[in-house]
Formats: structure tokens, C-alpha cells, sequence
């Protein structure tokens, strides 16, 4: 089977690729917009920028892959509310462009999608609620959703939420972030009325090997299996990791200011993705203390 995996120097590209060379001898392909692939994996890499249609069709004919993993989006909440153009270049144009390309070999689209596609007013959300997103990052992924969906290609879309790990060179996510600061015992503040599932990136990548193997169709939640508030998740990383509990301020928020509105009481119910593709994710703790196994702290 031929696997081209588009963002592939992401933290989820990496995890990807790692499990995906490791446990089975698919042929891989990787692409991002840099030079060249963070990993010394003597994988081929090619740089490519998916937001070009004429490219993006050239390059997927030539390698005529079974299945697209695209793990390249632009993330930063805050950003997509100024940076508009670029983030719906970056989230749904670039997807429409695969869609287009995979039309050519047939291939099938596994696409990541959110939680902020929904107002976090009545979470937890199974894969069947209602989309109502409040911020522009939430409007663009669920417009690449859609995207698929009226396409008639196969696809499986994964909504996840709060995504941790590590890789190399990967840009700071909210675990990273903490940890930075909490090692050099500097106070931070963490909200605690944002409710959701804290998701380890190695479950992500290993929900996404199930869906090719099961070859599913559809959308699956794939995320931590605790639903709790961003605070109880960094009290539990205190625990793991022996930091000091008190450099930690609970704040609400609204106290932050931010550009982009985010869904409070969110989280993704998997109990599809238990039954369908046999994954039971990791816990917080779980994904914390292999997290500290992965940094070796």
C-alpha cells in the first residue's frame, strides 16, 4: 500500500510516520513545505505546498497513493482570527486541492478536524452532534470537513482536541508548554473552565493506522479518555512529573483576553472509536507518564 502523508514534519506527521515505519511495510511518502523531513527515518521526502492546485494534482498522479494522510493545517487559533485568508488557504483550499488530486488515483483522504467546530455549550459531542463553531479556526475545519463529505471520494475525517507529545522541532503545544516553564519554576496560568479531552499524540497516530488497516469510512472522535479542565490536567502533570503545584494559577478565560472564542464545556465522547476500531486511548496520567518516558525527565 502507498501512503503519502502531507505535513509530515507536524508533531502528528512525525508520530505518524514513526508508527506507520515501524509497524508495517507500507510504502511512504512524505511531504511538508520544508527543505527537508526532521526525520532521519531514509524515508522519501518531498517538499510540496498543497495549497498549489497545479502542484498538489502533479504530485499526487505521480505517486498515485492509495491513501492521504493530511496532517498539515494551521493551528494557531488566535492567528486564523487575523490571518483569515491564510488560515482558509491553509485549512480548506489546500483540502479541496487533495480532494481534486485524489480524484485522479482514486485515493482515499484521512483528514483532522476539531472540537472548536462546536460552541462548547453542550459537550461532550459524539460524532453525530451538531457543528455551531464560534471562531474562525472552528469555521474553516468544519468547512474542510464539508468539503469531504458532498465530495464522493472515501474519506475518514478524525476530530481530536488538545493534542500534546513530542517530536523534533515541533512547534509548542500546551504540555510542552507547561512543562518549559514549570522545570525553570515559573508561575503560570492555566484555565479551568475549559473542559475537554487531553489527547497524547501517540493514540492519535495509532487510531489513525486502525482506520487504514479497518479501512473506515466516515468520522470518528479520537481523543484522551478523560474529560476534564485544562487546571485538573496540569495538576495531574504536577503529579507525574514532581513539579511544584503552587506555581500554578487558576484563572478563568476571560481573564486571558484572547482574539478567538473558545468552546468551554467541549470534549469529544469515543466510544465509536472503541467499538469500531478497538482503541481505548490513554488517560491523562497515561499519557503524561510516557510523555516523560519520551523527554526523559
Amino acid at each position: 500500500m502507498n501512503i503519502l502523508i502531507t505535513g509530515a514534519n507536524g508533531l502528528l506527521g512525525q508520530s505518524i510516520t514513526i508508527l506507520f515505519t515501524r509497524e508495517t511495510d507500507y510504502n511512504i511518502l512524505l511531504t511538508s513545505v520544508e527543505n527537508e523531513s526532521f526525520l532521519d527515518l531514509k524515508l522519501l521526502y518531498e517538499q510540496l505546498d498543497i495549497t498549489d492546485k497545479n502542484e498538489t494534482k502533479k504530485f499526487v498522479s505521480a505517486n498515485n497513493p492509495d491513501v492521504i494522510i493530511n496532517c498539515a493545517a494551521y493551528t494557531n487559533v488566535d492567528e486564523c482570527e487575523t490571518e483569515r485568508e491564510l488560515c482558509w488557504k491553509l485549512n480548506v483550499d489546500a483540502v479541496k486541492n487533495l480532494i481534486i488530486a485524489s480524484r485522479i488515483c482514486d485515493s482515499k483522504i484521512i483528514h483532522y478536524s476539531t472540537d472548536y467546530i462546536f460552541d462548547g455549550k453542550r459537550g461532550p459531542y459524539t460524532e453525530e452532534s451538531i457543528p455551531n463553531p464560534v471562531s474562525f479556526y472552528g469555521r474553516s475545519k468544519l468547512a474542510s470537513e464539508n468539503a469531504l463529505i458532498v465530495s464522493s471520494i472515501d474519506f475518514a475525517i478524525v476530530r481530536t482536541m488538545v493534542l500534546y507529545g513530542t517530536g523534533i522541532g515541533v512547534k509548542p503545544n500546551f504540555a510542552l508548554w507547561m512543562i518549559s516553564k514549570l522545570r525553570n519554576n515559573e508561575t503560570i496560568n492555566v484555565v479551568d473552565d475549559q473542559i475537554g479531552n487531553a489527547t497524547m499524540v501517540d493514540d492519535l497516530a495509532y487510531g489513525t493506522l486502525k482506520l487504514v488497516e479497518r479501512n473506515k469510512r466516515s468520522i470518528f472522535n479520537i481523543a484522551g479518555a478523560d474529560i476534564i479542565s485544562r487546571y485538573d490536567f496540569a495538576m495531574i502533570m504536577c503529579d507525574v512529573f514532581k513539579f511544584n503545584k503552587k506555581l500554578i494559577n487558576k484563572i478563568k478565560t476571560k481573564d486571558l483576553s484572547q482574539p478567538a472564542p473558545r468552546p468551554l464545556n467541549s470534549g469529544l465522547i469515543t466510544f465509536k472509536t472503541e467499538t469500531e476500531l478497538g482503541l481505548k486511548t490513554m488517560d491523562s496520567k497515561e499519557g503524561l507518564q510516557l510523555l516523560k518516558v519520551q523527554l526523559g525527565i
